[in-house]
């Protein structure tokens, strides 16, 4: 398996755990702050990488080099984080993961700004394919509400960290410097995790932790442990092994698989006109990742 393979599988387990979050996220949501759910999950899940950066050889001294590195991206990942679950909190789970699906056009036009990675014919096809298709599905595939732009108040505000997320998939690249993967990601974490400390501080203390349903504790283990450390992770590695377009491309699959977790938690599926816009995405995910070797860029490996 080739390092690009390596990253292309990073990225399916990836958009599955991230899945996840959307419908879990969407039924926490309502019982707690954006800001306190995930500072808590920021600690867990840094406490998480920690055991295994120091089990398996440490931190090198050069990682602390220029620290300034570690807020810059933490400062993205507390954007996206945060304004998730504040939309989350009106926002429909497929509708949702369908304004996730918007990322990998906006990741190819920071990719090129910042690494001068360049879109091939094809990959612009596939972005506007996509977006047709996550329009369809934001828009409830119907004409009438595209015309008035009626978008609702949690998918716009999830746009705003949507856009923040696709800055994080070529920053990484471009302010790593050799570090591993765990590392550099557990210096993220730790310093999103301070960010949400102090500045959710009033609502962490206002929070009535024991008060909290069943679900928000659910919701934080899996987004602490799996959407969290874990996607932190896969993330980093792929985009040091793959170009940023298409490590953003794998987004295509999370409605898929949120309609999956919606069936596997009893939850009302959407209705089928819809399903057409999550086709356009899935053909959207084939026509990205048919020919990794047109895209050229600053990547430790072409697909």
């Amino acid at each position: 398996m080739t390092e690009a393979h390596r990253g292309h599988l990073a990225m399916l387990a990836f958009s599955a755990l991230v899945a996840g979050s959307f419908s879990l996220g969407s039924m926490a949501a309502p019982h707690i702050a954006p800001d306190a759910l995930n500072a808590v999950r920021f600690v867990i899940a840094s406490a998480i990488l920690a055991v295994l950066v120091f089990s398996t050889g440490g931190v090198d001294r050069s990682a602390l080099q220029a620290p300034w590195r570690y807020l810059v991206l933490a400062l993205f990942l507390v954007a996206y984080f945060v304004l998730m679950f504040e939309g989350l909190k009106t926002g429909a789970p497929v509708s949702m993961a369908a304004v996730f699906t918007l990322t990998p056009m906006i990741a190819a036009g920071f990719g090129w700004l910042l690494l001068r990675q360049v879109l091939t014919g094809r990959m612009a096809i596939a972005l506007t394919i996509g977006g047709i298709g996550a329009l369809w599905v934001i828009f409830r595939a119907e004409l009438s509400a595209l015309l008035a732009f009626e978008i609702g108040r949690g998918e716009m505000v999830y746009f705003v960290g949507c856009v923040a997320h696709a800055v994080y998939a070529p920053m990484v690249p471009k302010l790593n410097r050799g570090e591993r993967p765990a590392v550099f990601t557990l210096g993220v974490l730790i310093t999103g995790a301070v960010l949400l400390l102090v500045f959710g501080y009033p609502s962490i203390m206002a929070t009535e932790w024991a008060e909290l349903p069943p679900i928000v504790w659910v919701t934080i283990a899996y987004t602490s442990v799996f959407a969290s450390a874990a996607t932190f992770l896969l993330l980093q590695y792929a985009t040091m092994r793959i170009p940023s377009a298409k490590v953003m491309a794998y987004t295509y699959l999370t409605p898929s698989w949120v309609i999956l977790w919606e069936m596997a938690l009893g939850r009302p599926l959407p209705p089928m006109l819809i399903l057409v816009g999550v086709g356009l995405t899935m053909v959207a995910l084939g026509l990205l990742l048919k020919d990794d070797s047109q895209v050229r860029g600053r990547v430790a490996s072409e697909g």
